[in-house]
């Protein structure tokens, strides 16, 4: 029963839930419910209008809307569907990803349709402590699904939590959906990228359908081989080099880094040597953002390309690891070439695929 499962799941705190495994259960395969349907990076918002025009639906829109750092163009980070609670059909219910977002004190229908849904029990709990906001529920109505509540007493206390929790709950769908996308993408691997990749030190993981446009000693590149209409073009290339130096990830040094490496490998025009890829400085402005990878240290980068005779650009990301044991430095990268239109998506395959990539030194290869 649904006001059971919710009151149960009250007593789960918010860091048992933000990562959570996206395999297949037995359980889920013998389930009569249908699966659930969606498309990436879509999420359904069931919530009073009134309160999706104040203070919480500025707060949600901060979280669910923000602009994805590092596009040439402005691209909200999730695509929101609002509903209102009253009108969640059969239908709607079937999407991947729900999110009700109700406060115990509002006393509009729309918004006493999901308040129904929690016990006497759980409502008592949630005003004893104001820091308990949200609580997931899997496979709802149906398979595959990620049901979220986000609830509070009162408007005040639920917009602290949401302020408080954007980063956790960005991740939250941001780790969901990029599982999503891999168990699609890596359906297939190319045998040919994992072999290529292993003269770099690298476990490349891709899909059957990207190919080999350059190998050499410490360079691979790889591309999608008939880019389409309704389809970005993506490059995937990954170097390898020596790490002697913590001045190597400084900012400058690492976009330099990069400008070596496709200017000495990839061009825009293969019979134009001045069409190599440069880095936009200035829109958008380079992000980099501290990471970990496998327990390896990495800087993640975000931006923008163009050729250097200005021809051609889009959007790229990237991921410096360091491999500090065995004194190695990779750099990975993603770019994408896809004019007006939108890179949302094809920057979320890269980073799938890219964080898919392992580490596999050819020393332990060797032994």
């Amino acid at each position: 029963m649904i006001v059971k499962k919710i009151f149960t799941a009250l007593l789960v705190g918010l860091a048992s839930i933000v990562f959570w495994s996206c395999e297949e259960t037995e359980e889920s395969k013998n389930s009569t419910k249908p699966k659930a349907r969606g498309a990436v990076g879509e999420i359904i918002l069931a919530i009073d209008s009134a309160k999706w025009d104040g203070p919480v639906g500025s707060a949600l829109k901060d979280i669910f809307q923000e602009d994805v750092h590092g596009l040439i163009r402005d691209e909200s980070m999730f695509d929101i569907r609002k509903v209102d609670p009253r009108g969640m059909n059969r239908m709607l219910k079937m999407a991947t990803n729900i999110v009700y977002v109700t406060t115990f004190d509002d006393r509009k229908s729309a918004s006493q349709n999901i308040n129904a849904l929690f016990s006497k029990e759980a409502k008592e709990q949630a005003a004893s402590d104001p820091s308990k906001y949200i609580l997931r529920s899997e496979d709802e109505f149906a398979v595959g699904q990620e049901v979220i509540y986000l609830f509070g007493n009162n408007e005040e206390e639920l917009v602290k939590n949401l302020r408080e929790n954007k980063n956790k709950l960005q991740n939250l769908f941001q780790v969901r959906e990029r599982n999503r996308l891999e168990r699609v993408l890596l359906n297939r691997k190319s045998s040919a990228a994992k072999v290529a990749g292993r003269d770099l030190g690298l476990e490349v993981n891709v899909p059957a359908s990207y190919q080999i446009a350059k190998t050499t000693d410490n360079f691979l590149w790889l591309r999608q081989p008939t880019p389409r209409a309704d389809r970005a073009d993506i490059s995937l290339f990954f170097y390898e080099t020596d790490y002697y130096s913590e001045e190597q990830l400084f900012p400058e040094s690492l976009l330099a880094l990069r400008e070596s490496i496709t200017k000495m490998h990839i061009y825009g025009d293969p019979n134009n040597r001045n069409s190599y890829l440069v880095t936009e400085r200035v829109d958008p402005t380079p992000v980099f953002t501290n990471f970990s990878i496998n327990n390896n240290f990495a800087i993640e980068i975000r931006g923008g390309w163009k050729t250097n005779n200005l021809s051609m650009g889009g959007s790229f990301m990237s991921y410096v690891v360091v491999d500090d044991k065995n004194g190695k430095l990779y750099y990975m990268e993603g770019f994408v070439y896809y004019p007006n239109e939108a890179h949302r998506e094809a920057i979320r395959e890269i980073e799938t695929l890219l964080l898919a990539t392992e580490l596999s030194p050819k020393e332990d290869q060797a032994s």
